[in-house]
């Protein structure tokens, strides 16, 4: 809805030139808009050393929710710590959460028992590829079963490719295998420039946990 002249004349230099410029951003935006025409299953990789890539991904499944839709979360090294995002997402109509791991690997000091238990996960993570009634798979830190050789690479990818059109997948944790990258169709790399735990703060109710 454009101005009338009666109120453009009234516009102040600084306004025009605002309105002039955003109204040149609108018509680059609606035409990029009108262009993206295909409708398709993405994988996004969360990869990069900072802060809020499971966060990032979970906030994906409550938005899958909100939309009426399902998601099943596999949360592979870091399966037996509490976090806020699994106390509230597994309670809810629609999504399944499964703990793979057993912590992370300077806890747990078993390399066996870690292979095992990412083994096991991967499993009920494939089976979830397979499900065209889930919209969203979470594949949290899978970087790292790649990463630690708990899986290859060949057992993965053929999943993720063969998945149901219209279902996406989100792989979060650091070091994302370059494969991995390639099969993405969006990779946000998160950077870590601060982090409050480096001060001696430890694990927030609410912002870490």
């Amino acid at each position: 809805m454009s101005d009338s002249p009666s109120e453009t004349a009234t516009l102040s230099e600084e306004e025009r030139r605002h309105k002039a410029r955003t109204a040149k951003h609108k018509k680059v935006v609606d035409a990029r808009i009108a262009a993206a025409k295909i409708d398709k299953g993405l994988v996004l990789v969360l990869t990069g050393n900072g802060k809020g890539k499971s966060s990032s991904a979970f906030g994906m499944v409550a938005r899958t929710l909100g939309y009426g839709r399902k998601a099943a979360v596999f949360q592979f090294i870091k399966g037996k710590e509490d976090v806020g995002e699994r106390a509230f997402l597994s309670r809810q109509e629609g999504v399944t959460w499964e703990n793979c791991g057993e912590g992370f690997t300077w806890e747990t000091q078993n390399r066996a028992r870690d292979i095992a238990a990412a083994r096991a996960g991967w499993e009920k993570a494939r089976a979830a590829l397979a499900d065209p009634d889930i919209s969203l798979v979470v594949l949290d830190e899978l970087t790292y079963l790649v990463t630690y050789r708990y899986l290859e690479l060949d057992e993965i990818l053929p999943a993720i490719r063969g998945r149901p059109p219209m279902q996406h997948v989100v792989i979060t944790g650091r070091a994302a295998h370059e494969e991995l990258l390639e099969l993405a169709d969006t990779v946000s790399a998160i950077r870590d420039e601060k982090h409050a735990f480096r001060a001696g703060v430890r694990a927030q109710v609410g912002i870490d946990l």
